[in-house]
Order: structure tokens, then C-alpha cells, then sequence
């Protein structure tokens, strides 16, 4: 088709980055993904290329407008191009005419469109804390005391936001419904978003008289111990996710989540790597020739015997199996790396027996 003088025809397949073959779902998919990357609520939004995104999917989204735009190019659909303009087009207003969609259905909750279901009260926030511990005790778990200062529900209300004996009423603002609609005029026509009422935190009520001391928020500050069990095997910088004691979400909504690092005290007399245990251990001339059996400490407490086979040479590895760290049911090993220890000072008699010997290499 030729492009008609002044006008730059659209490629509403670039736009949307999907092939010409590409099937209803994949362009749907695409469009969900451009449109949350780009819509202008978010702060690296961009307006214009919302639109432009949305103008591609208005047309690729519909079977019939699909099938025009692949026989006529986006021409079929601007007015006064010698396409289907006017009444033929999206209308007779120009562009896309004078048409409202909702964009509910695309986007879900993620920008606080309902898509005509009742809001969801925002979720309290998720918080980080660090705990420190022992080498021995992120080997084999520990239970662990952790004070935090956080948001917490409302002692007086119980985190409703009403004063204690107070209804709650159908909210004003959103007659009961937890979301408000805005209609706004755009070059796409007119668009519907829905946002959470913040009257009433999307409960759809609200209370006759509000808690005097957390003025209806539901929230409070206070400090709160947790008692932690922390799981075996957990190593330097790990995440232990503890759902629902972040901050308290306000009236009675979801907590957020309690993301615990871990830091790890080191033990000089071992080092970890991965499920493993490794240390070292010193060895005289006579036993590494002759071999020996030695105690090893290990990260259990205490010591074990270990085999050192005659001939042992300075900087090999022995292995203590299922010394390790342990993962579910079964336990890595301990790698003992043995240096051999030459004696600086030596008598008359042991200088002429190793003499004797001839132990030259």
C-alpha cells in the first residue's frame, strides 16, 4: 500500500513487540507488561507512550480491527487518511473517536484498578532486620529473641480505626463500594481508572466516630519481641523471611513481612564452604611417614579420631564424612587439610638416626 503524502503510517506490532503471527494471548501479554513499564502513575512513567501502547492494543486486541489494520495499515483507522475514517474508523471525531474502555481487566490490582471489585485496604509495609550469630549456631539453627520497633495495630481499637462501642457505617465517599472511578478524557477517548477509597482504606465502612488515639488510622508505634527459630545451615548475608510481622497494614489489613539478614560470627579454628567444614590440622615429620591417628576438633564440640595414613604429605586433605553442615536429612563433610611440621632443632642423636635413614627425595 502506498503511504500517502504527509502521512507515516503506524506499526502497532513494533509498538506492542510481538510478530505479525502472534497470537490473541501473546499480544495481550505484551500489552500488560509495556503498559505496567509505562503507565503514567508510575514514576518512571511516560504518557505518551502509555497511549501509543494503548492505541496498538485497541486495534490488535479486536479480530476485526486486526484483520483491517493488516489489509490497510493504521491508515484504516485515522481520519481523512482515504481509510475508514469517520464513521468507518473508531468514529467521527477523529482518532479514536469518542469511545471509553476500562482498564480494569488489563491491569488488575496492580495500579489499584479493581476492574469493579471492591478495594483492597493497602498492605502494611515489609521490614528488614539483622541478626548476628555464632559460627556453631548457623550450623545447627538456634532460637533467637529479635526486639523490633515497629507499626503495630491499635491497642485501644484493635486496629479497626473505630473508638471503642462505635459502629461503622457505609462509607460516603465510595457509597459502600471500597473504590472510586475517575473518567478522564484522553486523544484514546474517555478511560476509567479505578483507585482504593482512602476515606476508607477500600473497607467499603468507615467508622460513626473515629479511636481517639489512633485518630482512625488503626496504627500505632510500639516494640514488640519475636521469638525466631532459625533454621540449620543458614550462612553469611541468607534472607529468613518471617510473614506477617512487618508493619501492621492499617484497619486490621494485611502485615507486611519480616526479612531477617544473617551475619555470621567467624570461628578461627574453621571455615565454611557451602555445605562443608574445613580446618587444619598440624602434623609431626614421624607421624606423617609413619601414619597416626589424631583428634580433630569438629564444629559438634569436642574432638574425633582421624586416620592419618602412612606417607600423609603436607597440604593434603583428609575427609571426616557426615561432619558437615547439615542439609535436611543428610550432612556435608569435614575437609581436614594436614601440614606436616619439620622440627627447627634437632639433638645429636636424632640429627645422626635421620642420617642414617637417608631420606633423600
Amino acid at each position: 500500500m502506498t503511504a500517502l503524502l504527509g502521512y507515516m503510517p503506524k506499526d502497532y506490532y513494533n509498538v506492542l513487540g510481538v510478530e505479525r503471527s502472534a497470537s490473541a494471548e501473546d499480544i495481550k501479554k505484551a500489552f500488560r507488561r509495556l503498559a505496567h513499564a509505562h503507565h503514567p502513575d508510575k514514576k518512571t512513567g511516560d504518557e505518551a507512550k502509555f497511549k501509543e501502547i494503548n492505541e496498538a492494543y485497541q486495534v490488535l486486541s479486536n479480530p476485526e480491527k486486526r484483520r483491517k489494520y493488516d489489509q490497510f495499515g493504521s491508515a484504516a483507522f485515522e481520519q481523512n487518511s482515504g481509510g475508514f475514517g469517520g464513521a468507518h474508523g473508531f468514529g467521527g471525531r477523529g482518532g479514536f473517536g469518542d469511545f471509553s474502555f476500562d482498564l480494569g481487566d488489563i491491569f488488575g490490582d496492580a495500579f489499584g484498578m479493581g476492574g469493579g471489585r471492591r478495594g483492597q485496604a493497602p498492605r502494611g509495609a515489609d521490614i528488614q532486620a539483622d541478626v548476628t550469630l555464632e559460627f556453631r549456631e548457623a550450623i545447627f539453627g538456634v532460637e533467637r529473641d529479635v526486639a523490633l520497633t515497629k507499626t503495630i495495630s491499635c491497642e485501644r481499637c484493635g486496629g479497626t480505626g473505630a473508638e471503642p462501642g462505635s459502629k461503622m457505617k457505609t462509607c460516603s465517599e465510595c457509597k459502600g463500594e471500597g473504590i472510586v472511578s475517575h473518567i478522564e478524557r484522553t486523544i484514546l477517548g474517555n478511560i476509567r481508572t479505578q483507585r482504593t477509597c482512602a476515606a476508607c482504606q477500600g473497607e467499603g465502612q468507615a467508622p460513626e466516630r473515629t479511636c481517639g488515639m489512633c485518630r482512625g488510622s488503626g496504627l500505632d508505634r510500639g516494640r514488640k519481641t519475636l521469638s525466631v527459630k532459625i533454621p540449620a545451615g543458614v550462612d553469611e548475608s541468607d534472607t529468613i523471611r518471617v510473614r506477617g510481622e512487618g508493619e501492621a497494614g492499617p484497619r486490621g489489613a494485611k502485615a507486611g513481612d519480616l526479612y531477617l539478614r544473617i551475619h555470621v560470627k567467624p570461628d578461627h579454628r574453621f571455615s565454611r564452604d557451602g555445605e562443608h567444614i574445613r580446618s587444619e590440622t598440624r602434623l609431626g615429620f614421624t607421624q606423617a611417614a609413619l601414619g597416626a591417628e589424631v583428634e580433630v576438633p569438629t564444629v559438634d564440640g569436642g574432638t574425633v579420631l582421624m586416620h592419618v595414613p602412612a606417607g600423609t604429605q603436607s597440604g593434603m586433605e583428609l575427609r571426616l564424612r557426615g561432619k558437615g553442615v547439615p542439609q535436611g536429612s543428610v550432612r556435608g563433610d569435614h575437609f581436614v587439610t594436614v601440614r606436616v611440621v619439620t622440627p627447627e632443632k634437632l639433638t645429636k642423636d636424632q640429627r645422626r638416626l635421620l642420617e642414617d635413614l637417608g631420606l633423600n627425595e
